[in-house]
């Protein structure tokens, strides 16, 4: 079956983490609803979801729960359904699990909320959508390379062949993709993971090994807030990008 009949019509954002490398920024303040370029970090996926009608959205949370509570209630242009984790931590795989029943039996999109991202030529969702294919496919990853990439340091992720197929590099080699922190998931691939905190990792390796993890590599700029200082640099970028125009 082919990506067009069966893209994704949910999407959860991954919003639950604490925050530490952000403090003291977050010791008040929940890392999704950190500013950037005026607006809340969060703010970037949940627009760049209403642009492609994906109405139905799960949004996790857990560190000072009432303030993003009472921020996504205002955002109205969306249904979105909260999984509270204040009793425990997930992580990311845990955290999808555990709020699987919200998102139904179709694949959906994940996003990180300390990421977002801006389109070049054509919306990167929509061109997630129409690559996706289930008979191929049990999770399809957004990648970014190169000159594409604002505040990110580490040595990348995954390296991909002519099939879109992706694989880990080998450990103390830099690898030219850098998951760009949103892609389409299957939620068939939950079945048989653990109960409580997991990590996405474990099933990115699980569809390494069944070559059914793929890639795409992005259309425009990813910019990545993991730190004060990367909130800085990603404005200084798009004020750049902004003068250019």
């Amino acid at each position: 079956m082919s990506g067009k009949h069966n893209a994704p019509k949910s999407a959860m954002i991954l919003a639950a983490g604490l925050g530490l490398r952000m403090r003291p920024l977050t010791i008040k303040t929940p890392k999704p609803l950190v500013n950037v370029a005026k607006k809340p970090l969060i703010q970037f996926n949940l627009e760049a979801l209403v642009n492609a009608n994906i109405n139905n959205v799960v949004v996790n949370i857990h560190h000072l729960p009432n303030k993003m509570t009472d921020y996504l209630k205002k955002f109205a242009r969306l249904d979105i359904k909260i999984s509270n984790e204040e009793d425990q931590l997930l992580d990311s795989g845990g955290g999808i699990k555990n709020a699987l029943h919200l998102l139904g039996n179709s694949p959906f999109f994940i996003l990180n909320a300390d990421s977002f991202w801006i389109d070049g030529t054509a919306p990167n969702l929509a061109r997630l959508s129409k690559a996706w294919d289930s008979s191929r496919m049990d999770i399809l990853l957004m990648l970014a390379a190169g000159t594409q990439i604002t505040g990110y340091a580490g040595n990348g992720d995954f390296v991909m062949n002519s099939n879109g197929e992706l694989k880990r590099c080998l450990e103390k080699v830099i690898s030219p993709f850098v998951y760009a922190g949103f892609g389409i998931i299957n939620p068939k691939i939950f079945n048989e993971t653990p109960n409580g905190p997991f990590s996405l990792n474990i099933l990115f390796d699980r569809a390494i090994e069944n070559q059914r993890l793929h890639g795409l590599r992005l259309d425009g700029e990813w910019y990545h807030v993991g730190t004060p200082d990367a909130i800085s640099e990603a404005e200084q970028k798009i004020m750049r990008n902004k003068c250019r125009l």
